[in-house]
């Protein structure tokens, strides 16, 4: 064997017993998992006293361009996450053609960026994975985004589809599923993606059910309304007979506080039924998204262009301002903006350097204007490129909901701005640190599973996810006394403590808690399409 891991206490994903074993590896894979001791190899690794776990799944990621233009991807590994899932809240990078590109490029550059120079050298779901296959640290699957094929169908008109257009969209969807995705996400609070009808995402996945793949939406909302939302998705599941996967399913917003356990009854009246349903979360309470999603869609019609103009327009200012703070606008899920919970986190144009880590309310005062004219004026001065941090969630809930008999664990962490979310450098370790350790919310093994085997399973992975011979050797070393995220809202990009080794494909990504620059991971196609 290329290397004997001996006398670690492996957590092997399904939640059992955690117990000392040595694990062998060769030429990528687990090929012995024996007694303590009774194992030899070219390299052996003494892990007494470390868990010794299966690599975590980042079910809900926004790594799409960076994962390429930083392959080494320090913020994933640094964690222990040895697989990802992108393409997520139905916006991203395939398929594509070359005006839907230029759009989505400027539309996402506060969740990607817009690197200069950069080669957009696909068009085509499979195209993007072949290029993710030149080399990454870690694994990627990807989901077809529900709302970039409405835009090369539809384009940005808030109507129902008509009959050719739907049929186009249903194809795409195909296409994209043959060649590798492992199914389809939605955003229903971002343009264009919200305009579609329940009957619409109804048909859209019957084709994801009939290629075996799962929906992953993030639903109409998270505030006022949310219920009715995730019922909704629950409805789409039940009539096309695809699986469920409830992205960042949290119950936000003054209006929500508490109500976790009528969200999870939901659930679990749907699963009793013979429901295919799974979510993630992250273990965090703000969210974070570009700053424009906050604007009702009517404003967004007709793509960025269009937008821009109507916040140059004093009058249609003044009807969003009103619907932004007096009823709620439906992207910023039907609740009153409070501009004090709405924290500017990246910004493209130094100028405006002054509004990161500040609230919206915090730096109007001090520019001496209403909250409403600054969120207007910056948007219009970046661009719609701007990031931020809602500050809206509740820990009850976080907690209960991480305790589901479903849940797995999604970081939805960006990967740019100035100050982004913490979640993307320190999501996995936080669960074992905070929820584990310190709070007791999970035992250790339970949390690892939700972090590996419920992901694999829900993926349908045959061989990842699980410390098993013949398995992939994804794994992860860590201290379950001493991780740790370190990484925190005002300084965001910091690796965890405690875990000190990491292997993608039996090579090592970590090694004594240094990064070794390895490449090793590749794009994963979904079950039957092959790499």
């Amino acid at each position: 064997m290329d290397l004997v891991i001996r006398g670690a206490r492996v957590a092997d994903g399904t939640g059992g017993p955690i117990t000392r074993h040595d694990v062998g590896l060769d030429d990528g894979r687990i090929t012995e998992v024996a007694q303590p001791g009774s194992l030899t190899g070219g390299r052996v690794l003494d892990a007494d006293g470390l868990v010794l776990a299966p690599g975590f799944i980042d079910m809900h990621s926004h790594s799409d361009l960076q994962l390429l233009a930083n392959p080494d991807h320090l913020a994933k590994v640094s964690q222990g996450v040895t697989t990802e899932v992108l393409g997520q809240d139905g916006l991203s990078y395939a398929p594509v053609d070359d005006t839907v590109l230029e759009t989505l490029r400027g539309q996402l550059a506060g969740w990607n960026d817009d690197p200069a120079g950069f080669d957009w050298n696909w068009r085509s779901v499979g195209e993007y994975l072949d290029r993710l296959d030149r080399g990454i640290a870690v694994n990627a699957a990807y989901l077809v985004p529900q709302g970039t094929v409405r835009m090369l169908a539809v384009g940005w008109a808030d109507r129902p589809a008509k009959p050719a257009e739907l049929a186009r969209m249903k194809e795409l969807v195909a296409t994209g599923l043959a060649e590798g995705a492992f199914g389809l996400s939605s955003g229903l609070t971002y343009t264009p993606g919200m305009y579609a009808d329940t009957a619409e995402l109804v048909e859209l996945c019957r084709v994801v059910g009939e290629h075996g793949g799962y929906y992953s939406p993030h639903h109409r909302s998270y505030g006022a309304g949310a219920l009715e939302a995730f019922a909704e998705m629950v409805d789409v599941s039940r009539r096309s007979g695809c699986p469920l996967h409830l992205a960042h399913a949290t119950m936000n917003f003054s209006v929500n506080k508490g109500r976790a356990p009528e969200l999870l009854k939901l659930l679990d009246d749907a699963l009793d039924a013979g429901g295919d349903i799974t979510l993630d979360t992250y273990p965090y309470l703000p969210g974070a998204t570009y700053l424009s999603a906050l604007l009702p869609s009517w404003a967004t019609e007709g793509g960025p262009e269009a937008t821009l103009a109507r916040l140059s327009d004093a009058d249609t200012r003044e009807r969003v301002r009103a619907e932004l703070e007096e009823s709620g606008s439906d992207g910023a899920h039907g609740v009153p903006i409070d501009w004090s919970a709405i924290e500017i986190n990246g910004v493209r144009h130094p100028g405006n350097a002054a509004l990161v880590g500040r609230s919206v309310a915090e730096s109007a005062r001090a520019a001496g204007k209403a909250p409403a004219e600054l969120y207007f004026d910056t948007l219009l001065d970046e661009r719609l490129g701007t990031s931020c941090l809602m500050h809206v969630g509740h820990e009850e809930n976080v907690r209960a909901i991480m305790r589901h008999r479903t849940h797995t664990g999604g970081s939805d962490g960006l990967l740019v701005g100035d100050r982004p979310h913490p979640r993307a450098w320190g999501t996995f370790p936080r669960y074992l640190a905070r929820y584990v350790r310190e709070l007791g919310v999970l035992g250790l093994a339970d949390c690892v599973a939700h972090l590996t085997g419920r992901p694999a399973r829900r993926l349908r992975l045959p061989d990842r996810g699980f410390v098993r011979p013949g398995y992939a050797a994804d794994l992860v070393l860590f201290d379950p006394d001493t991780v740790a995220d370190t990484a925190t809202f005002d300084h965001p990009r910091q690796a965890a403590t405690g875990i000190s080794h990491v292997f993608v494909n039996g090579v090592a990504a970590l090694e004594d808690g240094l990064p070794t620059g390895a490449l090793a991971g590749h794009s994963l196609r979904s079950p039957g399409r092959g790499r």
